[in-house]
């Protein structure tokens, strides 16, 4: 789900034949390969999405990097899991869990207009507006409800009792002056730098020294949106880029002198995925099978090749309130089969996986997994389908297919993905007796009674629900050895780069 579990925007898999051109700014630029002082960054992206608008459906990783380097937000995840207060300095709720008190640090625009309470409120109203856009990204809170109590201070009220309202603020909550209604080019931001030059998909960064942070390392960031992973990562190679942000996993084996790898844990699952609201995923027992049949080991091994480690159905592996102490997932090819017979199909099954290039090796995972469970007598077809059309034709809507995760927060997920009303609910989810535990563990306010309660409801989804989740893939960026402090946090948190510093 990223922050919001976006899934990648349509033109992510094409390809690119030629290295980047060298990277220049716009006017009053120098040449990134003679200045010491810029940063290159080459991010996930498809040039013809990249988009100024922060507040709607933000598919590439470009725009997300750029977004938090130009604008402040309320708070972020991090690097720990932990929420990190970022322009709010505190947020306080009522005895009833619904009214909460957001006090603002004392912060200016790059146009010098200080930043406000209003402004806040105006930048969430806005992204609460577009809610169809991002995913209901903000929908726990009843936006006409909330009001500015002065310059530095607001006051937010949820539809229901809700705990966790910072770290549902982590979730993109960039803020621009109040009244802006232009996107066609970056309204004015208070992050910690401004836009210099260039263009959404080429944007030149400078340091902006009004930001009330600690002064970035960098003076100039340079951010390219490249769609193809394997010229992000012959970018770093051939010297044109310092970073190259999810590079394929053979890129990062074929690394030589000079270039680093880093690695963002267990932020990278492709999830086989099962309605349960049509045969023959609607009997459990055939979903179990699967997941008794799938030899976890092999996909990690040739998906992920070793950067990663075995899966066992969690969807948030990474979360706070993810159970430990579930026993791993064994694969018992006869006991998949017993189960297989129980619910009708000794004689065999017929099933069809879609799957796409998206992401390196969603295709692969396809193709192993058809083999795999030829092994209990289901016979698997595999679909490749367009990347630029996966996500719209395919995702939550096919009975059968590869799916995408990276590394975002359960209360996400939940919100996304597995609540009865949730705007994407790719397996049919529905269990009123789910959602009503879920509202009672967010009306919790003892942060571990609610991380124990959260718990007890990935461990239901994980024995009963639709998800096969095999591996948890590592983020691997890679970099010139010049690089230091990239962010390795799962998440929304690995967009935000403004410490990232070149050695000299």
């Amino acid at each position: 789900m990223t922050p919001l579990p976006r899934r990648p925007a349509a033109a992510l898999g094409a390809g690119l034949v030629l290295l980047l051109p060298a990277c220049g700014g716009g006017k009053g630029t120098a040449n990134p390969a003679s200045d010491g002082d810029t940063l290159r960054y080459v991010a996930v992206g498809a040039p013809a999405a990249a988009i100024n608008d922060p507040h709607g459906g933000i598919g590439n990783q470009s725009d997300l990097v750029r977004f938090a380097l130009l604008y402040d937000v309320l708070t972020k995840p991090g690097a720990d899991g932990a929420t990190e207060y970022r322009l709010a300095s505190a947020i306080t709720p009522d005895g009833s869990l619904t009214r909460w008190t957001v006090r603002l640090r004392e912060a200016r625009f790059t146009d010098g207009r200080p930043v406000r309470a209003a402004d806040v409120l105006f930048s969430l109203r806005r992204i609460h507006t577009k809610a169809a856009e991002n995913f209901g990204r903000l929908q726990m809170f009843d936006m006409k409800g909330a009001r500015v109590v002065d310059d530095r201070t607001l006051e937010l009220v949820t539809t229901e009792p809700y705990a966790e309202v910072p770290r549902a603020l982590e979730s993109v909550t960039f803020v621009v002056p109040e009244g802006t209604t232009a996107f066609d080019r970056p309204p004015a931001g208070s992050g910690p730098y401004r836009m210099a030059g260039g263009t959404p998909q080429h944007a030149v960064l400078e340091r902006n020294d009004r930001w009330w942070g600690p002064a970035p390392p960098t003076r100039r960031i340079e951010i390219r949106a490249v769609a193809d992973p394997q010229a992000r990562a012959r970018a770093v190679v051939s010297g044109q880029a310092d970073v190259a942000a999810s590079v394929a996993p053979a890129s990062a084996r074929q690394v030589g002198t000079g270039v680093r790898v880093v690695r963002r844990s267990g932020v990278v699952m492709y999830p086989l995925v099962m309605r349960l609201d049509r045969k023959p995923f609607d009997d459990p027992r055939v979903r179990e099978a699967v997941k008794l049949a799938t030899d976890r080991r092999e996909l990690l091994d040739k998906v992920f090749l070793g950067y990663g480690g075995i899966g066992n159905d969690l969807l948030t592996p990474a979360d706070p309130s993810s159970p430990r102490d579930v026993p791993q997932r064994p694969r018992d090819l006869d006991r998949a089969r017993e189960l297989l017979r129980q619910a009708g199909h000794g004689d065999g099954l017929d099933l069809t996986l879609a799957t796409t290039t998206s992401y390196p090796g969603m295709d692969t995972t396809a193709t192993l997994v058809a083999r795999q469970l030829r092994e209990v007598g289901v016979n698997v077809r595999v679909t490749t389908e367009p990347p630029d059309t996966y996500w719209t034709k395919v995702f939550a809507k096919r009975d059968f297919y590869v799916g995408f995760f990276g590394g975002i927060p359960f209360l996400d997920v939940a919100r996304v993905s597995l609540l009865a009303d949730a705007p994407t609910n790719e397996t049919a989810w529905k269990r009123p007796e789910w959602d009503a535990a879920f509202a009672r563990a967010l009306a919790t306010r003892d942060e571990g009674g609610r991380r124990t309660a959260f718990g007890a409801l990935q461990r239901r989804l994980r024995d009963e629900g639709g998800y096969v989740v095999w591996g948890l893939g590592d983020g691997l960026d890679l970099t010139s050895a010049r690089v230091a402090d990239l962010p390795t946090g799962p998440g929304f948190e690995s967009n935000f780069v403004e410490r990232v510093r070149l050695a000299r």
